[in-house]
């Protein structure tokens, strides 16, 4: 299982910089094993391969002479924070890293938005990276969503498998871009409280397969 797992996490980062939403060596992905974690070597390219994974608890400590990645005290505290969590994604993506050097979260600008927990996507404070101040400013701003940005740095999120956390970066950097597009413009209409408090109960339903009529 640990050898199929350190495979997907290797081909997780490699489609992450297919889909242009990592460049050289940033980001790093990871998968949660039980009590263990499967990360991303630090240093990784979109080379890697499953010898490029390597295998930590969740305090960062690990065998061999491969390194995690720098920002493995970030991905443990999001498990911790999110323990339904089977994946975490960290991505320096353009539109998602531009917003986010704003200091800014994204805003209730469009529906979509709710589909990550709630009417916004936080944007934590800055930290230097690879510490466990911006470990812990990610936890708190990620509660009770799937995904938060971090100020002058980039983006972070989970899923309930890699393919969602993949799936999750990607849909995040897509509403940035176009939040970015249209405030190019003028200030976007943002959705009231009303407008939010009703598209979040047709999220509850959003996927989920619908009865049928009979057709006579």
């Amino acid at each position: 299982m640990t050898g199929h797992l350190k495979s997907a996490v290797a081909e997780s980062y490699r489609r992450l910089s297919q889909l242009g939403l990592n460049i050289g060596s940033a980001g790093n992905v990871s998968a949660r094993d039980g009590d263990r974690v499967l990360i991303t070597r630090t240093g990784a390219t979109d080379a890697i391969d499953a010898d490029g994974v390597v295998e930590i608890d969740l305090d960062g400590a690990y065998e061999g002479d491969l390194a995690p990645s720098s920002e493995w005290e970030m991905h443990t505290a999001i498990y911790r924070a999110a323990p339904r969590a089977a994946a975490v994604v960290h991505t320096h993506s353009d539109a998602c890293t531009a917003l986010a050097c704003l200091g800014e979260g994204l805003p209730p600008f469009h529906y979509m938005v709710l589909g990550f927990g709630g009417p916004d996507v936080r944007c934590a404070p800055y930290f230097t990276f690879g510490t466990p101040a911006l470990a812990a400013a990610a936890a708190e701003a990620i509660q009770d969503r799937t995904a938060c940005l971090l100020a002058n740095h980039g983006m972070i999120c989970h899923g309930r498998s890699l393919e969602a956390a993949v799936a999750t970066a990607l849909r995040l950097e897509t509403l940035a871009r176009q939040y970015l597009m249209a405030r190019a413009v003028a200030p976007p209409k943002l959705l009231s409280p009303e407008q939010v408090a009703e598209a979040q109960e047709r999220f509850k339903a959003y996927g989920q397969p619908k009865a049928g009529r009979r057709i006579a």
